[in-house]
């Protein structure tokens, strides 16, 4: 009688496969867990930051300080996110979170440009008032996430220069619609703040060589906004409501 044919295929190839997906599939599983509960407290951030479009100027700092609560709330889960995520590839799944951690910094940026998060370098500048119009730096961004900012020595979770990069550019559309409705509240000032932040943003992004498409083309819409921002203010001017360059010096002469 004939013997049977060897066995073609060793079945634990199968079976190891089998393991590696079934790992695959958890820690895809955990990351998208993580992600949609840094989608739901940035929601919560964004909603506390809308309110801004019908605050006046002096109520900020109340509002200030809810978002700021948001924004920890946002560090915690990303802490979480870095732990698990640090344990992986970091462009094996990145593209999973990027967007989110986006929307992330974003909130924080904007947070800070109302005045919160306020520098702590000296105890002077602990006690003064918020200031308005500030900008975080991707490492002050870092610091308040506690994540690191620029990994040369290892493929671990790290907040990118990408992200930062798009998140000023949803800021400066945040900006210029705020610009619009201050002037609804009666701040004919914020516009003129927000003007010359917005130029000084654009004027950045024209130092850059950059290489990727899709942060060239946001980084250009930049524009519209400036231009949107700059016809509210030369709107203002037009009617007198806002004091032109030089104005103050004119009157002293006439006076004189």
């Amino acid at each position: 009688m004939a013997a049977p044919p060897p066995a073609l295929l060793d079945p634990s190839i199968f079976a190891s496969l089998e393991a590696k997906l079934e790992e695959e599939t958890q820690i895809r599983d955990t990351l998208s867990q993580l992600i949609q509960r840094l989608d739901r407290a940035v929601a919560t951030a964004q909603g506390l930051l809308s309110r801004v479009h019908s605050t006046p100027r002096s109520r900020y700092p109340q509002l200030v300080s809810q978002v700021e609560a948001a924004v920890k709330e946002e560090a915690a889960i990303i802490s979480e996110l870095d732990t698990v995520a640090s344990k992986h590839p970091y462009y094996k799944y990145n593209q999973r979170w990027t967007r989110s951690m986006q929307h992330a910094i974003g909130t924080a940026i904007y947070c800070a440009w109302l005045g919160g998060f306020p520098s702590q370098s000296s105890e002077s500048e602990a006690s003064s008032p918020a200031e308005i119009g500030r900008l975080l730096t991707l490492e002050e961004v870092g610091t308040i996430f506690s994540v690191p900012t620029n990994l040369k020595d290892r493929d671990a979770f790290h907040i990118t220069i990408e992200e930062y990069l798009l998140s000023l550019v949803d800021l400066t559309q945040d900006l210029s619609r705020l610009a619009t409705n201050s002037v609804t509240l009666g701040d004919f000032q914020l516009p003129l703040t927000i003007s010359a932040f917005v130029k000084d943003l654009f004027a950045g992004f024209q130092l850059l060589n950059l290489k990727n498409d899709i942060i060239r083309k946001r980084a250009d819409s930049v524009k519209y906004e400036v231009k949107r921002v700059e016809d509210i203010v030369y709107d203002l001017s037009l009617r007198g409501l806002i004091q032109r360059p030089g104005a103050g010096d004119t009157e002293m002469e006439a006076a004189e």
